[in-house]
């Protein structure tokens, strides 16, 4: 079983493959998701992490607040999307 991590305040040139390395220090990464703008491309300056549950409370307590390119980190636990647009 896996569990989704929401990862915030990237900088704007983080890759998907040093978000999985930094992850990977601390346990099993299944599959990185960094979120872009449909139109431009432009990364949003999120993204997710599928991690081994297991791996997951370890990961937040490591990885929040960890500075990766220039910027701290904010690592939490992923929560469902609602819907806010009317």
């Amino acid at each position: 079983m896996s569990k989704r991590l929401y990862v915030g305040n990237l900088s704007f040139n983080t890759t998907e493959d040093e978000i999985k390395a930094v992850f990977s220090e601390v346990g099993a990464v299944e599959a990185v998701d960094i979120v872009r703008d449909h139109e431009t491309g432009r990364m949003k300056g999120f993204g997710f992490v599928d991690v081994a549950s297991a791996d997951a409370t370890k990961m937040i307590a490591q990885l929040n607040g960890k500075q990766v390119g220039g910027r701290a980190l904010t690592v939490n636990e992923a929560r469902p999307k609602t819907n806010f647009r009317r």
